[in-house]
């Protein structure tokens, strides 16, 4: 396993490896003031609006109901109130940040690792693309942004800049969210053709390997965003799986040519973070 790690390292510093990000991540962090599953924030939204009993626990119907019976503000409402804090990052959110990754894929709603990238790089060197909402920004499927929250109308041609990608967007600086089931439909009816993925994304994804971290792949939404943001990279990835897979996760798994590494999540990071300080002197 340490040679794996070691090599997952070299691989960041050297941008070759794209980590991708899931909501699990914040298990890492500490004072977490804000929903850290789709279950938990379908309980903190059904808390504050009434819907019916048999949906309360599912997290696109609820919020589908809600934006039906109630309006889209009452959704967007209740998101930027349950993502109003800010985590503090973990190590590995700082580790990861820091290093010379060229694309973060990052599918929860928090700005924690937002917040490691403000901490650990300089002013402007990095910017931020989003996913919208065609129910708010119909015709227009990614928000841009400066490393300071400022609105970018695109992002100029020829731009290095390291993205944070937030496939179904985020808190911050705009309150940008896919979380319904209309919301997920209108991507999902153009993903397969990679209208919703950003240009620039798809250019750095080409022929790159990718590390799963804080994800689980039983739900069909899950693996439809993973396939597609990996679609046309290499044919090697990873994922920190400690639990036991589903049926269907092992299927995604080979498929994607996904290795599982059995470690639990915060075991990882503390060998990640310990393997990215000498490869972060060797680059």
């Amino acid at each position: 396993m340490t040679d794996v790690i070691d090599r997952l390292a070299t691989e960041l510093q050297t941008g070759q490896l794209i980590p991708y990000l899931g909501p699990e991540m914040l298990s890492l962090c500490s004072d977490v003031q804000v929903p850290a599953r789709p279950l938990d924030l379908a309980t903190f939204m059904t808390a504050k609006v009434s819907v019916p009993h048999k949906i309360r626990k599912r997290l696109t119907q609820a919020a589908q109901f809600i934006e039906n019976f109630k309006h889209r503000k009452s959704v967007v409402h209740l998101m930027n109130e349950a993502f109003a804090s800010t985590p503090a990052p973990s190590e590995l959110h700082l580790a990861l940040a820091a290093s010379g990754a060229g694309v973060w894929v990052d599918t929860w709603y928090d700005d924690t690792l937002a917040a490691a990238l403000a901490q650990t790089r300089p002013s402007g060197d990095w910017v931020q693309i989003q996913g919208l909402s065609q129910s708010e920004h119909f015709g227009r499927w990614t928000g841009a942004y400066a490393s300071d929250g400022s609105a970018l109308e695109a992002l100029p041609e020829g731009d290095s800049r390291p993205i944070l990608y937030k496939p179904i967007g985020s808190h911050g600086p705009a309150g940008n969210y896919l979380v319904s089931d209309s919301d997920y439909v209108e991507v999902l009816t153009e993903i397969d053709i990679q209208t919703p993925i950003p240009a620039a994304v798809q250019a750095w994804r080409t022929g790159r390997n990718f590390l799963f971290i804080g994800c689980r792949f039983d739900d069909q939404l899950t693996r439809s965003f993973a396939r597609q943001i990996m679609k046309r990279s290499s044919a090697q990835h990873w994922a920190v799986l400690p639990d036991e897979p589903t049926r269907m996760e092992l299927r995604f798994l080979e498929e994607q040519g996904i290795t599982r590494i059995n470690l639990s999540l915060a075991e990882f990071a503390t060998q990640l973070v310990a393997a990215l300080q000498p490869a972060a002197v060797a680059a």
